[in-house]
């Protein structure tokens, strides 16, 4: 999808398994908290510290992290930055070897969901049946 554009997903603390696995399968479209070529995002970093970083570098967020959907602070930040995320794993509590398979599995689905809702905010669940929209609390 990236077409040698660079990173194209983050991976959040909450998937940083998830994010390794796919950058060791050869995936150059991945960063994540800690890697190399994201020195603004060091392990630790805050969810409301990385999304302004995550935003500006139009990175779409890779997460298993339930309440950054639901918490005022990064409700605002999802609405003032247009974050763009999938929630991985969805109901189900994925490990990283299982993550790695159902994305990508709906990888060419979430590609089309991608160009289809543009810039953010949005959220999509992706889970081991596909992939669906998932509502913003304060979204219209």
């Amino acid at each position: 999808m990236n077409a040698g554009l660079g990173p194209v997903y983050f991976t959040d603390e909450n998937t940083l398994g998830l994010g390794k696995l796919l950058r060791r399968s050869g995936r150059e479209d991945i960063v994540y908290p800690g890697h190399e070529e994201l020195a603004d995002i060091p392990l630790g970093t805050l969810d409301l510290d990385w999304m302004p970083v995550v935003a500006r570098l139009k990175l779409i967020v890779l997460t298993r992290d339930r309440r950054i959907r639901t918490r005022p602070a990064e409700l605002r930040a999802y609405s003032e930055l247009g974050i763009r995320s999938v929630w991985i794993g969805a109901k189900q509590d994925l490990g990283p070897r299982d993550q790695f398979d159902v994305f990508l599995k709906h990888e060419a689905r979430l590609q089309r969901e991608i160009i289809k809702r543009g810039a953010g905010p949005w959220a999509l669940a992706m889970s081991a049946s596909g992939v669906r929209p998932l509502y913003l609390r304060g979204q219209s």
